[in-house]
This record gives structure tokens, C-alpha cells and sequence, in this order.
């Protein structure tokens, strides 16, 4: 995505940094994947079923994007509902998506991490670094950065200043942050409290590397002028994070760099569905039209 120059992103409210889209991916414009896990150890659904099993489900789901011509995926416990607040997630959450997500790797992606994320919810990012950098992934994915919001949870504050110290604690130092600007389900996105400009240069103060824009709820669009308002606030890359389908995705890729997709590429429409590959190739041949490279 080409910015205006002059635009009011160009004041700066945090030291430019390299691109991360460009340095986890090897291109200006992607197209994600996310991974809805079966429930984990520890969540109301979980039944017992051995990571084994659980890997091989998500091993599965990850050829069945990268086939259909994703660019990357992102692993997340999407089953583990109703999701718990920030630090009170347990060790088996932070152990198994650790062992899924290495195994992702290994079995997709040659072992190679960059093209990998991880969510763990909700807006988990301190269980998100550790699975992210004990699994080898590049990136994670958090719903609240900066300031606080009223959730579906309760009432859930910014992660970035435990979350920043807590990766430095770790050495996971290389582990990127794709920050949601206005969280779905979250008050600021339904009430619009706060302007768009606001929330977009608050995620980037705090140092995240990749901006979100999402609509109110999963599988919600986003909408051109939300996506086209946070762009203009910031010098981060900008991807759309909800309701992406082959049917729009052409007419937003030209104000962003890039989206992350799900529910849409699932065989009933519904996220806790089967990723399609035809679906997904259905995706990405429209993206390729809006002049997306595809890998």
C-alpha cells in the first residue's frame, strides 16, 4: 500500500521501523490463514483428545490454506470458549499451542517461522509471545494493545508494557505484535468513543508493528473507511482482520496490506467449520486480481 505523503501519519508518534509484513513475509501484501484449534487442555470442551490428534486437525487445516495460496497462518484457540482475561490463562494453554504450532512449522512450512502466527484468547499476548517463541513463530496477534475496553470477558486492559517487558524477559525480542486498532466485541469498535485516529496512533505509540482493522464482531467486514482512516493515521502496515470473502476482498486490498481470513474459506461458512481449499483458492485468485502476489 502506497501512502499519501503529507498525510497525518507522516507526525510520527513512534521511530519508523523496518516493514514487518516485508520481513515475515517477502512481500508487501498477504493473505493469513488462521487455524481454529479443537479445545485445549484446560478448556470447558476439551474431552481428552491427545495433542497428537489435535496437531494432525491442524496440520490439515494449515495445507489446506497454503495449498489454496495463503500466504502465512496464524494458530489460535479459538475452541477455548468462554475465553478467560488476560493472565489467567495456565500453563497447558501456553504448553499446547507451543507443541501445535512447532508442529505447523515443521510440517508446513520447512521449519521456516517467519510465516507463522499465534493468538491465544482473549488478548492473551504474554501466552502468545511464549507459544510464539518456544514454537518457533514469528508473529502474534492482540486484540487489546493499548488502552482498555468492555468485552464480551468483562473489562480488559492494554497488554503492550507487560507484554514488551515480557518478551524482552524471554529473549523473544524477534517475535512481531499485530495489534487490533478497534477490537471486535469491544466497546470502543460498538460505542465509538474515542476517534479512529486516536486508537490507530495510541497501538503504534506502544510500539506494535502491524496494525488491524476489524468489524464489530467475527466475521463482520471491516469497512473501506475504517481501513482507509487507519492507514492514514499511521506509518505501520495496515491489514483487515474480519469478514474478508472472495466477494469484497478486491475492493479492500488497495487501501491495506493484506488480510487475515477464516470463517469465510470454512466448508459451512462457520468458524468452527473445515478450511475449504477450493474456497480459499476461490480467495486468493481474487486477491491475485487486486494485484496480490501469491507465493
Amino acid at each position: 500500500m502506497v501512502r499519501a505523503a503529507g498525510s497525518e501519519q507522516t507526525l510520527g508518534v513512534f521511530p519508523p521501523k523496518p516493514n514487518a509484513i516485508e520481513e515475515l513475509f517477502g512481500t508487501s501484501k498477504v493473505v493469513i490463514g488462521v487455524i481454529h484449534l479443537p479445545p485445549l487442555p484446560g478448556s470447558p470442551e476439551y474431552q481428552g483428545t491427545p495433542l497428537d490428534e489435535i496437531s494432525v486437525f491442524a496440520i490439515e487445516e494449515a495445507r489446506a490454506y497454503l495449498e489454496g495460496g495463503c500466504h502465512g497462518l496464524i494458530v489460535e484457540n479459538h475452541w477455548d470458549i468462554p475465553f478467560l482475561k488476560p493472565g489467567e490463562h495456565g500453563y497447558e494453554t501456553a504448553a499446547a499451542m507451543a507443541v501445535v504450532t512447532d508442529r505447523v512449522r515443521h510440517a508446513t512450512l520447512e521449519s521456516a517461522g517467519g510465516r507463522l502466527g499465534v493468538s491465544v484468547l482473549s488478548n492473551a499476548a504474554e501466552c502468545s509471545i511464549a507459544s510464539a517463541w518456544s514454537g518457533g513463530a514469528g508473529f502474534v496477534r492482540v486484540n487489546q494493545w493499548a488502552n482498555a475496553y468492555v468485552a464480551n470477558e468483562g473489562i480488559i486492559e492494554g497488554q503492550s508494557a507487560h507484554a514488551t517487558r515480557y518478551r524482552s524477559r524471554i529473549g523473544a525480542g524477534p517475535v512481531k505484535v499485530f495489534a487490533d486498532v478497534h477490537v471486535k466485541h469491544g466497546s470502543h469498535a460498538i460505542v465509538a468513543d474515542r476517534t479512529l485516529a486516536e486508537q490507530t496512533e495510541d497501538a503504534e505509540f506502544f510500539d506494535a508493528d502491524v496494525l488491524i482493522a476489524t468489524g464489530s464482531r467475527t466475521g463482520d467486514a471491516a469497512a473501506l473507511d475504517e481501513v482507509e482512516g487507519i492507514a492514514a493515521h499511521t506509518t505501520l502496515p495496515v491489514v483487515i482482520g474480519s469478514g474478508i470473502t472472495a466477494g469484497n476482498i478486491g475492493g479492500l486490498l488497495p487501501a491495506c496490506d493484506g488480510v487475515i481470513v477464516a470463517s469465510s474459506v470454512k466448508d459451512n461458512g462457520r468458524w468452527w467449520g473445515r478450511v475449504d481449499t477450493g474456497k480459499v483458492r476461490e480467495l486468493t485468485a481474487a486477491a491475485a486480481k487486486a494485484g496480490v502476489v501469491l507465493p
